[in-house]
């Protein structure tokens, strides 16, 4: 237990744990003090100032996120004096602003907007040069719009500490700092893994996803398509969030009766996708278990850990499963099965996909994953996209009344549902390949070991006598311990997951942007979306992916067998080796 430590703060007496930093401790004694560049779950940058208090002996002010607590010490939070300062330090971030709250996407959703709201901030004061640069739009997924930057440092943490990406960082000096990618080269062609945690932590608009809705508007207006929508699981189970509902209730009847009223046809569901994606990689898991591939095998449906994985580990690319990511197979069976289904043309289906992902935007374009030429999923928009299309739409999504999915691709299992949290895909899988390797179902089907927010979660299951050791990983720097792992003990795993984003696609990077009470990345808010999916599990008369009626059907009527010759068509692709500017495989590195 922690030793307690008498301190004074605005002439009051407090018992507080020793060993914090006085911002700990205030926020513990309910003393909010203002701050910007600070993250609970970021390194302590002490950049911005903003969370200055006095200190009874300190010459100067000191920052609060960053200076620790001690006996006796005496803190003044709210003096005239203070409050000036902060003042005053947030009218520069103000006065080196643009001038367009009304027309940024952050609007009524800005830290530096609710920062200047609270140190009475009513006018510009400080006239002079503004920093002026370019938008950086090169890439599918993300926009980087430095004007917008106020220099707080978060994206550069949470893309080094976090994401183990390292691809931003400070350049320059004095006025002319900026955060930008290694030689300051476009976004596009740096190693961005377009995870869009940048855009999650940044507290202004600084970091955007891609936007397509306005040519998604376009198109719901052209009678002459086909409109065709799915939305991932972890969709539902934010998007609430959004219109004022509490994290973690699950708005999925909601959400369809959104869409169809914004003018799709039909309505699909990610999850079936996931279930597709069970019954192929749990069969690509039981046969390099014979020897057929190479082992461990390491799951693919992360977007963004397909690309970190080709830039930065591209020797591992034999163990990476070459199954499709849900959102891909689903949209590959909506440009074939489903249109031979309706006997429609295929290039006049318009396929959407509603993701809690920026760099689902970034997967839909690769080449490698085109159905006969044409794009699998056509356009992706963000969880936090599709609210505002909905408000922009006039939708009364509070009120709205439930409705059901579509068939033939609309059904899914529980084992579809927990795709969207950390731990979800691999005790899906587990749950098939258990069954199709022992003939037998799986009793318990919820696997503690696996479930939880902990970065890396090892475990191991029984097959027939077998001793089947998994792991699971989730954010890209823990993927890269679990590599380093493999590396030096090859045989320690057989069955690896990895999720790109902290959390799981639940805290994906395009998810609704934290609310004014609470913490991007806020690990309560990513448990209660992850308990809104286990929730739906536990619901599901089916929570298995074999025993879904409408996968079933779709092997017998189209694909055959799992790991049949049209599935590996249609649901299986390959990787390669990338190499953005600033990396040099190693076998053209001088020796």
């Amino acid at each position: 237990m922690a030793r307690l430590i008498t301190v004074y703060v605005n002439n009051k007496q407090y018992q507080v744990e020793d060993g914090q930093t006085i911002m700990q401790a205030l926020d513990k004694l309910g003393y909010h003090i203002p701050r910007l560049c600070y993250h609970p779950k970021l390194s302590i940058e002490g950049a911005c100032r903003v969370c200055i208090v006095e200190v009874d002996g300190m010459r100067n002010f000191v920052a609060s996120c960053a200076y620790p607590i001690s006996d006796a010490m005496k803190i003044s939070t709210n003096t005239p004096e203070l409050r000036r300062a902060r003042r005053d330090i947030v009218e520069l971030l103000v006065d080196n602003h643009p001038m367009d709250c009304h027309i940024c996407d952050r609007n009524d959703n800005c830290e530096l907007q609710r920062l200047s709201y609270a140190m009475g901030i009513k006018q510009r004061h400080f006239v002079g040069e503004r920093k002026r640069y370019q938008k950086d739009v090169s890439s599918v997924a993300v926009i980087r719009d430095p004007e917008k930057c106020v220099l707080c440092g978060r994206c550069v943490r949470v893309c080094s500490e976090i994401q183990g990406v390292f691809n931003l960082s400070y350049a320059y000096r004095g006025f002319k700092t900026v955060v930008t990618t290694a030689f300051d080269i476009p976004i596009a062609e740096s190693v961005c893994s377009s995870c869009g945690q940048c855009i999650n932590v940044c507290p202004t608009a600084a970091f955007l996803e891609k936007n397509y809705t306005q040519e998604l508007f376009e198109k719901l207006c052209d009678p002459g398509l086909i409109k065709v929508v799915q939305f991932a699981p972890s969709v539902r189970a934010a998007i609430g969030e959004a219109f004022g509902f509490p994290a973690g209730i699950s708005k999925e009847k909601e959400t369809i009766a959104a869409l169809k009223k914004l003018g799709f046809d039909y309505v699909f569901d990610t999850q079936f996708g996931a279930d597709l994606t069970i019954m192929e990689e749990a069969n690509e898991f039981l046969e390099r278990l014979k020897g057929n591939g190479k082992l461990p095998m390491i799951t693919s449906c992360s977007a963004a850990w397909m690309k970190f994985m080709e830039q930065f580990y591209p020797d591992m690319i034999e163990n990476i499963s070459t199954c499709k990511s849900p959102m891909s197979m689903l949209g590959a069976m909506i440009k074939t099965y489903f249109a031979e289904k309706i006997k429609v043309d295929p290039e006049k289906i318009l396929s959407v996909a509603v993701m809690c992902c920026t760099a689902k935007k970034y997967e839909a374009k690769r080449p490698e994953l085109l159905v006969n030429g044409l794009s699998a999923v056509d356009i992706v928009i963000t969880t936090r996209e599709l609210a505002w299309m909905i408000k922009s739409a006039g939708i009364d999504f509070v009120n709205i009344q439930p409705e059901e999915f579509d068939n033939p691709l609309g059904i899914s299992s529980g084992g579809g549902a927990i795709f969207g949290t950390t731990g979800g895909v691999m005790e899906s899988a587990i749950r098939t390949a258990y069954e199709i390797y022992t003939g037998e179902p799986l009793m318990e089907i919820e696997i503690s070991q696996i479930r939880g927010m902990q970065g890396i979660k090892e475990g191991s299951i029984e097959l027939d006598g077998k001793k089947i050791n998994v792991v699971v990983a989730h954010g890209l720097g823990n993927a890269s311990k679990v590599l380093e792992i493999i590396k030096k003990e090859p045989q320690k795993y057989h069955f690896v997951e990895i999720m790109g984003c902290p959390g799981g696609c639940i805290g994906g990077g395009g998810q609704p942007y934290a609310g004014a009470n609470s913490i991007p990345l806020d690990e309560n808010i990513l448990m209660k979306r992850a308990e809104a999916l286990y929730g739906i599990d536990r619901k599901k008369t089916i929570r298995r992916a074999h025993n879904n009626p409408a996968i079933r059907r779709l092997y017998k009527e189209f694909l055959g067998k799992p790991l049949s010759e049209k599935a590996h068509k249609l649901l299986h692709t390959h990787y390669s080796p990338k190499y953005p500017k600033g990396i040099i495989p190693k076998e053209m590195t001088l020796r």
